[in-house]
């Protein structure tokens, strides 16, 4: 099993889940970043990876995985706003060169890995207050929610042109133990930790008014494994749990589970005016395909997300 970005957020989580299974791991890791000490007693094989190289992604190939997760890429809005050209290169130009490095080296080795490409559910951008199904339009409304659509698409078109067996993951807002703190959740209880120490009222805030559909991140790392072995090649997936929560109200709930009675206080940095009001998801074709159901409540969620940052 290959999997690209394994030293991520979500990557780390799903190395572990694979290790469970007894996968040996490929992580495609970029060349400047630190080694994962926890790999060290796994099988797990460090690949030094560059999506905007095709002689890299050739060379991590090499493994010879059964199947590539494909998670690298530039993952938040805050960078992709800050160089909208390098996401497009990172996530749409990068995702075409591993899907057709991939489906090449199927072709000449006589193997049939499967890619899966993970995407993102703002790809569907704003619209009415329903969850998305997977046949609803995409209209995409950011840099990066653009750029994950390019690498759908191109994945796509290496299907339908060579037969690789792509599937196209569309998750939905996840979080979760280790996400960084420039992620909105754990930027709230990162801060409001500080707000009980230093006994402050208030806590900057950016926008609280967006709807999401929340996640967490093993959630999210299980129906990976779900659709690795269940998915469709040529289909894409919503991953969500198909309920709205407005980003207040889990300020609110992670200040109760943090122990501070503090109340948001609006900082014009952190806000940003393009946020989707309402993004939620239907899963019911992954459900259906895979049986996959989250297991992890939102307060579990959250408070999963409070005991890391403690720890």
């Amino acid at each position: 099993m290959l999997v690209t970005g394994a030293d991520g957020f979500v990557g780390r989580h799903l190395v572990r889940r694979l290790l469970r299974d007894g996968h040996g791991i490929g992580a495609a890791v970029r060349g400047d970043v630190p080694a994962v000490a926890e790999w060290h007693a796994a099988p797990v094989t460090r690949l030094l990876f560059e999506l905007t190289d095709g002689r890299s992604i050739e060379s991590a190939l090499e493994y010879g995985p059964d199947a590539v997760v494909h998670l690298a890429a530039v993952a938040s809005n805050r960078e992709a706003w800050s160089d909208p050209g390098q996401a497009w290169v990172v996530n749409a130009a990068g995702t075409a060169r591993l899907a057709e490095a991939l489906a090449r080296r199927n072709a000449n080795a006589g193997t049939e890995a499967v890619l899966l490409v993970v995407s993102s559910g703002e790809v569907y951008g704003a619209g009415e207050t329903v969850p998305r199904v997977e046949s609803d339009p995409v209209r995409p409304q950011s840099p990066y929610a653009a750029s994950k659509l390019g690498g759908e698409v191109a994945a796509l078109e290496v299907w339908r042109r060579t037969g690789l067996t792509a599937i196209v993951a569309r998750p939905f807002t996840h979080t979760g133990p280790g996400q960084p703190t420039r992620f909105v959740l754990p930027a709230f209880a990162a801060r409001l930790r500080q707000a009980r120490a230093r006994g402050d009222k208030e806590v900057p805030t950016g926008n609280l008014e967006p709807v999401r559909d929340l996640l967490d991140v093993r959630d999210v790392v299980e129906a990976y494994v779900a659709l690795l072995r269940k998915g469709r090649a040529g289909e894409v997936y919503n991953i969500s749990r198909g309920e709205g929560q407005s980003v207040r109200d889990m300020f609110y709930r992670l200040a109760k589970l943090v122990g501070v009675e503090a109340e948001p206080r609006p900082d014009p940095e952190l806000t940003r005016a393009r946020d989707l009001p309402y993004l939620v998801g239907n899963s019911s074709k992954l459900r259906e395909a895979t049986g996959w159901a989250p297991a992890i409540s939102l307060d579990a969620m959250l408070r999963g997300l409070v005991d890391a940052q403690t720890d």
